[in-house]
């Protein structure tokens, strides 16, 4: 692979990183509101659903960052 195209790489490997982060930034305001309500709505249908939706949020995030660790190494070959 030739310099240009790594670089352009690299370039993809950083913007995955920032909406990795933004994606761990909005999981965990999800996680928190769940926290924060009361417990008897936590097991109602909203609180499930805020649950799911920030476990979903930290799966994606994981997704990302390999696929930027993936991206990193095949740089790095």
């Amino acid at each position: 692979m030739n310099k240009e195209r790594r670089l352009k790489l690299c370039e993809i490997v950083e913007k995955l990183n920032l909406i990795k982060g933004e994606l761990e930034d909005i999981a965990g305001e999800e996680r928190d509101a769940f926290d924060n309500l009361p417990e008897s709505l936590q097991y109602g249908e909203r609180g499930e659903a805020m649950e799911a939706a920030a476990d979903e949020l930290e799966d994606v995030s994981g997704e990302v960052s390999e696929l930027a660790s993936r991206l990193e190494e095949l740089i790095n070959s």
